[in-house]
């Protein structure tokens, strides 16, 4: 499964509206329901209005019907690993478990994985929930 999440996540990545940064990024989702979702990011002018490429795959899970995130790649346009910005780790927090794997995908091939839990150890919950992280 690891490779249809690269392939998802580099064909969004070629779809990415970044006319500004020119950084390009790529990312998919295996959801609850074995489907794959993925997005790109989206700039616009009226910064900082664009989306970035987890929200945007976390966007079309839920819109067609996944509701966890079990696994989630993001591909980066150069050799560095692309994190999650701030938001983007809150926004995967709140689809996942702590455990829930991250692989950060180069340019270049070179892969790395960590957890939810370790990029974002304190994330926000309901009040009703759990702590995840």
């Amino acid at each position: 499964m690891l490779q249809q999440l690269k392939d998802a996540a580099l064909k969004a990545q070629k779809n990415a509206y970044a006319p500004y940064s020119k950084f390009r990024v790529g990312a998919a989702i295996i959801a609850d329901d074995k489907h794959i979702y993925a997005g790109c990011n989206v700039e616009n002018a009226a910064f900082p209005q664009g989306q970035c490429a987890e929200a945007s795959a976390i966007g079309t899970m839920i819109t067609q019907g996944g509701s966890r995130i079990n696994e989630i790649l993001v591909v980066s346009p150069n050799e560095d690993y692309c994190y999650p910005c701030g938001g983007c780790r809150q926004k995967i927090a709140e689809f996942a478990d702590a455990a829930t794997p991250v692989y950060l995908l180069t340019s270049t091939g070179e892969c790395t994985q960590t957890t939810v839990a370790e990029l974002l150890p304190h994330n926000y919950t309901l009040p009703d929930e759990q702590h995840r992280g």
